[in-house]
């Protein structure tokens, strides 16, 4: 970072009284609370994860030195206060892939581009030749389930997926979402959510990288002998 765009020290003074004020607030909403979802903590909670990775960034861009502390964010729902019974539910459902074998999806898409012409049916043409077509040509032909469960076959890789199910009041009206589908979620009506990540599955091998690790510290030690008691 240039002289120029690096902050002042009075900036990364400010920032450490934030840190600071954002501590009291966390203590006092922690004293204050009402049961163990109570929302006053979460809200302080992130508050203090906001001010202290602020005056890390600070500190760093400054200084070059980093804080010995980590407060990570929090990545649990708020707790649920929607209807206790639901009229109406949605479904949110994101799923990445990357594009691992453009070739075999191209191929797959001309297949079905070449039944559909056979059997009289779509207008044909050649969608299916470019990638962004021949994705267009699978997700209008296939459920998008079966896409996730036949991935491979339309040359993709499964990245991050998510599902959310929240909870309405009264049913949307017809169309009333459509064109904003996946805007103003509220946190506080899901009732369930699922991830589904390679993240997950890397802290899982750490964990068992670490029990292998002290399973093999347990070996090498040598059995004590009871007439040394």
């Amino acid at each position: 970072m240039s002289d120029a765009a690096q902050p002042t020290a009075a900036e990364v003074r400010a920032a450490a009284e934030a840190v600071k004020t954002a501590l009291d607030r966390h203590l006092a909403a922690v004293e204050r609370r009402s049961g163990e979802d109570d929302p006053a903590v979460y809200e302080a909670f992130n508050q203090l994860a906001a001010a202290a990775e602020a005056y890390d960034e600070l500190l760093y861009d400054r200084y070059d030195e980093v804080t010995p502390f980590e407060i990570p964010g929090d990545d649990t729902l708020p707790p649920y206060t929607g209807p206790e019974e639901p009229h109406a539910i949605s479904v949110l459902i994101r799923r990445d892939y990357t594009v691992a074998e453009p070739q075999r999806l191209l191929a797959q898409a001309e297949r079905v581009e070449a039944a559909d012409s056979e059997a009289g049916v779509g207008a044909g043409g050649d969608a299916s030749g470019t990638v962004p077509g021949a994705l267009g040509v699978l997700f209008g032909e296939f459920e998008p389930d079966e896409i996730a469960s036949r991935h491979k076959e339309f040359g993709l890789e499964e990245a991050d997926s998510t599902l959310w199910v929240t909870a309405s009041d009264e049913p949307s009206d017809p169309g009333e979402w459509l064109e904003t589908p996946f805007e103003h979620v509220d946190p506080d009506r899901v009732v369930c959510r699922f991830d589904v990540s390679a993240v997950f599955d890397d802290e899982e091998d750490e964990e068992d990288d670490l029990d292998t690790d002290l399973e093999e510290e347990d070996e090498d030690l040598e059995p004590l002998d009871a007439t040394d008691h």
